[in-house]
C-alpha cells in the first residue's frame, strides 16, 4: 500500500467527488503538478542542451572533441548521481526537499552557461547541472508514488512521462525561437524561467501530496541487496538486458541520414532525419498514458507485460534500422515503433519499481533503476558506435536487436513468475 494512499484522493476531492469513476480521481493536483514540473523543467534543459554547440564552437572557439568531453563526463556524473539520489531519497521528507532542490539548482546551473567565457566554464557548470538532474529524478519518481494509490500507478507514470516528451519537443522549438530573437547566450539565459517554473510545480505537488510520515531521519545507507530480492530483481536483471540495448536516439538520427543521402543530398538527409526524430517524439508522448492505462488495466502483471510489448516494439525497430533501405515511408514505421516502445517501456517501468519496491526502499529502487538507464544507455551506444565504424550500421542494429530479444525473454519469465 502506498504511504497515504487514502489521504491522497480525499485531500484532492472533497467528499460530493467520491461517487466519480476511478479514471477521473487518479489525476491530482499532485500528479498535474509533477508531470507540469517535468513539461517545464524538459523545456529549460533543452534549450541550452540544443544550443551547447553553438555556444562552443562558434562563441567559444572551442572544437567539436570538446563538446564530446563535456557530455561525456556529465552523462557519467548524472549517472552517478542518480544512485545517491536514490539513497537520499528513501527517506519521504528528505525526497521532498531533494526533489525542489534539483529542479531549481539545474535551471540555474544550466542557465548559468551563457556567462561562460572560457570552455572550462561551460564543462563544470554542465557537468554540475547534470549532477543536480540525476539527484532529482529518484525523488520525483517516489514523490509521484506516495500521491497516487497503487492501482493508478500506471496512468500517473504514464502521464508524467507524456508531459516529459512533450518538453522534448517544445524545448528545442523554443530555442529556434528565442535565438532569432535574442541570439544563443541570451536564449541560454532565458532558460532559467522554465526550469524555476518547474521548481515551483513541484512545490505546489508537495503542497498537495499527503503530509509525510513523521518518524526519525532515515540513516544514509546505500542498500542495493535488499532491493534486488524477489520480483524486483528479476525485474531489473531483464530491464539492464533491455538498457545495455538501448542506443541513443541520435544514432538513429545518423542511420536515417546516412541511408536518405545519396538519393537527397547531405542537408536535405539531415532534414528529413530530424524530422523522422519529431515523430518519434511524439509517437512517444501519444503511447505514454494508454500504456498506463493498459498497465493498470492488466492487474499485477500489466507494468511487466507492457513493458515486454515495448521491448518487443522496440526489437522490431531495431531490426527493420539493420536492414538498408532509402525510401521515407520505410524509415518512418520503425521511427514509430521506437517512439511506442519507449512511450511504453519508461512507463511500465517506473509504475513496476513503484508496485514492487518495499515502501522504505522506494527511493533506492528508483534510484538504481535510473543506474541501470544511465549506464546502460552508455554501454549501449558505446559498443554500437565501435560496431558502427569496425563493421557497419546493419551489424550494431543486428547487436542491438539481439538484446531487445533477450530483455523480451526475460521480461515474459519474470511475468510468469
Amino acid at each position: 500500500m502506498v504511504l497515504g494512499e487514502t489521504a491522497a484522493v480525499t485531500e484532492t476531492a472533497p467528499s460530493s467527488d467520491q461517487t466519480r469513476p476511478d479514471e477521473e480521481r487518479w489525476l491530482t493536483p499532485g500528479v498535474r503538478g509533477i508531470g507540469s514540473a517535468s513539461f517545464l523543467a524538459d523545456v529549460g534543459h533543452e534549450i541550452p542542451t540544443a544550443l551547447l554547440p553553438s555556444l562552443l564552437t562558434s562563441t567559444l572557439g572551442a572544437p567539436a572533441a570538446a563538446l564530446g568531453a563535456i557530455e561525456g563526463v556529465s552523462d557519467a556524473l548524472a549517472g552517478a548521481a542518480r544512485f545517491g539520489g536514490g539513497v537520499l531519497a528513501d527517506d519521504p521528507a528528505r525526497r521532498r526537499k531533494v526533489a525542489v532542490g534539483g529542479y531549481a539548482t539545474t535551471a540555474v546551473l544550466g542557465a548559468a552557461t551563457a556567462a561562460a567565457t572560457a570552455v572550462w566554464q561551460v564543462g563544470v557548470l554542465r557537468a554540475a547541472a547534470w549532477t543536480a538532474r540525476g539527484l532529482r529524478v529518484p525523488a520525483r519518481n517516489a514523490l509521484l508514488a506516495d500521491i497516487v494509490p497503487a492501482k493508478a500507478y500506471g496512468r500517473a507514470y504514464g502521464f508524467e512521462r507524456m508531459m516529459d516528451n512533450l518538453g522534448a519537443i517544445f524545448g528545442p522549438l523554443l530555442a529556434l525561437g528565442l535565438v532569432a530573437w535574442v541570439g544563443v547566450q541570451w536564449a541560454i539565459g532565458l532558460s532559467v524561467i522554465p526550469g524555476l517554473l518547474a521548481a515551483a510545480a513541484i512545490v505546489y505537488a508537495i503542497r498537495h501530496a499527503p503530509k509525510a510520515e513523521r518518524r526519525e531521519t532515515v540513516p544514509l545507507r546505500v542498500r542495493v541487496r535488499p532491493v534486488l530480492q524477489g520480483g524486483l530483481g528479476r525485474l531489473l536483471g531483464a530491464v539492464a538486458a533491455f538498457e545495455i540495448g538501448n542506443v541513443a536516439a541520435t544514432l538513429l538520427i545518423l542511420r536515417a541520414s546516412e541511408q536518405l543521402a545519396p538519393g537527397h543530398g547531405k542537408d536535405a538527409a539531415t532534414s528529413i532525419a530530424l524530422g523522422l526524430y519529431v515523430t518519434y517524439n511524439v509517437a512517444a508522448t501519444a503511447a505514454s498514458v494508454p500504456a498506463g492505462h493498459l498497465a493498470d488495466k492488466l492487474g499485477p502483471r500489466g507494468p511487466v507485460l507492457v513493458l515486454a510489448a515495448g521491448v518487443a516494439a522496440f526489437a522490431l525497430a531495431y531490426g527493420m534500422f539493420a536492414a538498408s533501405t532509402t525510401v521515407i515511408a520505410a524509415l518512418t514505421v520503425p521511427f514509430v515503433l521506437a517512439g511506442v516502445g519507449i512511450g511504453a517501456v519508461e512507463t511500465a517501468q517506473h509504475s513496476a519499481v513503484a508496485a514492487l519496491a518495499p515502501t522504505e526502499l522506494r527511493g533506492s529502487a528508483f534510484g538504481l533503476l535510473a543506474t541501470v538507464q544511465s549506464f546502460g544507455n552508455l554501454a549501449a551506444s558505446t559498443v554500437a558506435g565501435v560496431l558502427w565504424s569496425a563493421v557497419s550500421p546493419n551489424a550494431a542494429f543486428a547487436y542491438l536487436t539481439v538484446w531487445m530479444v533477450l530483455a523480451l525473454a526475460g521480461l515474459l519469465w519474470t511475468a510468469r513468475r
